[in-house]
């Protein structure tokens, strides 16, 4: 890292050579005799390239003049002698105003869409990229940067299969900063104080993180006195974020970005980015002029007949991943993190909105998952979507895309219904726990196609999910409008924090009641940073600008959320110790197979309080089922009463013997113990609001959770 980061900066002087230059590869790319720049501007009738002394510099220290001996096709490029690593640059582009007088913007520097690297941060104003005055001395400049491949040799790839992945969804700021943080002060809110906190992730038991957008973004796309914290404001797809980098030095930012994820890998966790290919920082047609828009703003964004924006991103701006040139710049973007960084994966912000054509029109076949699913160094990738957008459109079993998996929305409200004692909730809790046949229909989902979660970054943490009927997002200055109104949540009787030791109590059991749900029901689960130790953002659900200890990890637990830390990472082996009961390769039939000829074939069997009549009634708040073996019969039973009152439930008879191992109505440490006793009942009295699990002796021998 310290030979890039001491890389010689170069300007080249006027009269250094130059040459036509090649239209590929895209951005700048190191040659023999010096840099190869190549941009897309379909529609420009001029281009300048400008070269800067240094990230800071208010002039180009030299303008090169592009011609049609540049041009090809699309693409404008020109090969120039005496410039290296660490070289600073931008372009002017020109070409017609389109009706509306957005478009082309020649008075603006324009940050290269392919720049792997970026330098200017310190004197970049967002404001200065409208309208019609000159930004050149607060503009922001890509910087030239090797393209080596990341050493999978060094550092290979985990590849968890699906069925054993767990998800655990954080915010590289946020979880590397607050009081009691085990990350170096000089590391804080950094990718590499990440590496610091891999020993808590390790003992926790999740296989993969997902990191909140980690690819540059513009903190200050944010009402005044705010800062944009969570990063869905792209203003590079290429470049990681400044703001996470150790030192000011560009150069080093893609080396810290391979560090890392080298840890991970050693560590035997799987690094998946969440990325924001719907729309980007620049807004509608009044926003800023950054990059995309002054190179091609009728190529990249969907429009109306008009020139106005269409939006189903919520952001202003939606893009054109339907066209050619368009896709081609997010599939090497793609490339450039998995093969040169060495991500696992990524989970696509508002995905479905990338299935749409012109005009926003839904595609069945849209080409940049095509082309994803057909491209070798992506074969070997994790691919997460969220299969809905902003203008109402929803796909999950027919998401137009077999390799990736979506998030279930459905699982998460139905669980939470579930548990919160509404009305009509037995019968989906129980479509949830086999799969979600329902919404997968007509084929059964596979284990990598439906992600299981309960919370996210968008909404109420797991602590506040059962802490407040409401949501508190006066902080955010938006007079409490912003944020999701319908959570179905839960204060347990007092709003907020409570020393009612009832209420707590109470909510205390709902926690560990929650995560059982998740981690007992078939597909790959998803847990939010903190959830684990009681994080709390004090009735916040929309922490997007909380920069802060509302957005940051809880790094000083006490003895209760240290308890439930205990708790989930029991949940998570129990898990990976009965995975292939709990979430087979495929759905488990709801009766025997009379035909097979395996005896170990197994089958889920549904109940009530009485056995094998389960109560699918609208006041129906409690629900059993067990998973039986062909010849050896039940391998477990688990029983859920989100009723008032406590109910006793009768039990399949298990030839080796129950052991009890959930019992959420126990005291913590007593309620998933780490070695399970066997248990010889003669029913199962459920408490309350609680949840039970017992599982077959046999299964069970020998083994500490």
């Amino acid at each position: 890292m310290a030979s890039r980061a001491t890389a010689e900066r170069r300007v080249a002087a006027e009269g250094a050579p130059l040459h036509p230059g090649s239209p590929w590869p895209l951005g700048a790319s190191v040659t023999l005799r010096g840099v190869n720049f190549s941009v897309v501007a379909p529609q420009a009738t001029r281009v300048e390239l400008l070269l800067f002394s240094h990230g800071e510099a208010s002039e180009p220290q030299r303008v090169v003049e592009l011609d049609q001996s540049n041009r090809s096709g699309d693409h404008w490029h020109v090969e120039v002698e005496g410039v290296g690593l660490g070289s600073c640059y931008g372009y002017r582009v020109y070409g017609p105003l389109q009706a509306g007088g957005h478009s082309f913007n020649p008075s603006k520097v324009l940050l290269d869409p392919c720049a792997r690297a970026i330098a200017g941060w310190s004197g970049y104003r967002r404001e200065a990229a409208v309208g019609a005055v000159p930004n050149t001395g607060c503009c922001l400049k890509g910087v030239v940067t090797e393209r080596e491949q990341f050493d999978f040799d060094a550092a290979p790839r985990p590849r968890h299969s699906w069925q054993r992945s767990v998800i655990y969804e954080l915010h590289v700021g946020g979880f590397t900063q607050g009081a009691g943080c085990p990350v170096p002060s000089e590391r804080r809110g950094t990718l590499l104080g990440l590496i610091d906190t891999l020993p808590h992730l390790q003992e926790l038991g999740v296989t993969a993180i997902e990191l909140l957008p980690v690819m540059a973004f513009d903190p200050a796309d944010a009402p005044a006195g705010r800062q944009n914290h969570w990063g869905y404001s792209p203003i590079s797809w290429m470049a990681p974020h400044q703001g996470y980098l150790v030192g000011d030095d560009p150069l080093t930012a893609r080396d810290q970005v391979r560090e890392l994820v080298s840890a991970c890998h050693q560590a035997g966790i799987e690094v998946i980015l969440d990325v924001v290919y719907n729309h980007t920082s620049e807004g509608n047609q009044q926003g800023p002029t950054l990059s995309w828009r002054g190179l091609g703003d009728q190529l990249y964004y969907q429009q109306g007949h008009h020139g106005e924006y269409l939006d189903v991103s919520g952001c202003g701006n939606t893009i054109a991943a339907n066209r050619p040139l368009v896709r081609r710049l997010i599939l090497e973007s793609l490339r450039c993190w998995a093969v040169e960084l060495g991500v696992d994966g990524f989970r696509f912000d508002l995905g479905i909105a990338l299935s749409r054509g012109d005009q926003l029109q839904p595609l069945d076949a849209p080409p940049l998952f095509e082309a994803m699913e057909a491209d070798p160094q992506l074969a070997d990738l994790k691919l997460i979507s969220e299969p809905w957008d902003c203008g109402g459109l929803y796909k999950l079993a027919d998401f137009p895309a077999l390799r990736v998996a979506t998030w279930n929305g459905r699982f998460r409200d139905d669980v939470r219904r579930f548990w919160k004692g509404d009305q009509g909730t037995a019968w989906a809790l129980g479509l949830r726990l086999s799969g979600s046949p329902d919404l997968y229909e007509p084929k059964p989902p596979h284990p990598g196609q439906c992600i299981t979660f309960l919370t996210a970054h968008d909404g109420f943490t797991l602590a506040d999910l059962v802490s407040f009927n409401g949501k508190h997002n006066l902080a955010n200055g938006e007079d409490n409008r912003d944020g999701d109104n319908h959570n179905n949540s839960w204060n347990h009787g007092v709003e907020g924090p409570s020393s009612d030791h009832a209420v707590t109590a109470l909510r205390e059991r709902q926690l560990r009641n929650l995560l059982a749900t998740l981690l007992l029901a078939p597909g790959v689960p998803m847990l939010l940073m903190g959830d684990e130790v009681r994080r709390s953002q004090g009735g916040n659900n929309n922490t997007w600008c909380q920069n802060n200890p509302l957005g940051w990890m809880h790094w000083q637990p006490n003895a209760d959320d240290l308890a439930l830390r205990t708790y989930l990472r029991r949940l998570l082996n129990l898990r990976t110790t009965l995975k292939q009961v709990l979430n087979p390769e495929s759905p488990l039939p709801v009766r025997p197979q009379r035909r097979s000829d395996d005896e170990h074939a197994l089958w889920r069997q549904w109940h009530g309080v009485e056995i094998n009549r389960p109560d699918w009634a609208e006041w129906s708040h409690t629900l059993a089922w067990s998973v039986n073996e062909r010849v050896q019969g039940p391998l477990l039973w688990c029983g859920l009463n989100a009723y008032s009152r406590a109910v006793h439930f009768e039990l399949p008879v298990c030839p080796s013997g129950w052991v009890r191992v959930i019992d959420t109505a126990l005291p913590a440490g007593d309620d998933l113990p780490r070695r399970p006793q066997p248990w010889k009942p003669t029913g199962a009295p459920l408490e309350s609001r609680s949840l039970m699990l017992l599982v077959a002796q046999r299964l069970l021998d020998g083994v500490e959770l």
